[in-house]
């Protein structure tokens, strides 16, 4: 154990030959921790890149994170290899997933209220009740209705907005 604490020690001091020394030993370790969540197609070589880099940011911070006590290295190392590996893979898929390549039907959403509210006399004004209703009954964009109402965006905006959180506060009270 002394000689592994000693070896750590050289190595987060920056110690070139330590460093080559660690990976060398744990190279097949990392590999098949890796390999192991990113499959046979995975970009290993990348993941493994990626660990190393982040055992050495940092000055070595995650390295130092390291616990005797609590481990063995080589356990310690396969859970963080594992982590990166799980890391890339989200951040592959998260790059990867277009929602233009996603099928319309995974997306849609079945409405959980009544296509149309009654919302009670005197809670909107006027003018955001018209609002409301050009832009979910007659499907109005909002520069459609700055034009009919002669009024700047920003308006139409700020009523909509208006009328939505006067709106969800009675119906959240209601619940």
């Amino acid at each position: 154990m002394q000689g592994l604490t000693d070896d750590l020690t050289r190595l987060v001091a920056g110690d070139k030959s330590a460093w080559n020394a660690f990976v060398e030993r744990y190279a097949g370790l990392v590999n098949s921790a890796i390999r192991a969540v990113a499959g046979p197609t995975g970009d290993i070589e990348d993941i493994v890149q990626d660990l190393y880099v982040r055992l050495c940011k940092d000055d070595f911070r995650l390295l130092r994170q390291y616990d005797p006590a609590r481990s063995r290295l080589s356990t310690w190392l396969t859970i963080v290899a594992r982590s990166a590996a799980h890391d890339a893979l989200r951040r592959r898929s998260a790059i990867t997933q277009s929602i233009d390549d996603t099928p319309e039907t995974s997306l849609a959403v079945d409405p959980v209220i009544p296509e149309h509210v009654k919302i009670p006399d005197g809670l909107l004004s006027p003018r955001q009740q018209l609002v409301l209703t050009m832009l979910y009954q007659r499907e109005m964009d909002v520069s459609e209705i700055t034009q009919e109402l002669s009024v700047d965006p920003q308006t139409v905006r700020s009523m909509h907005h208006k009328a939505l959180v006067k709106l969800r506060a009675y119906f959240k009270e209601k619940i």
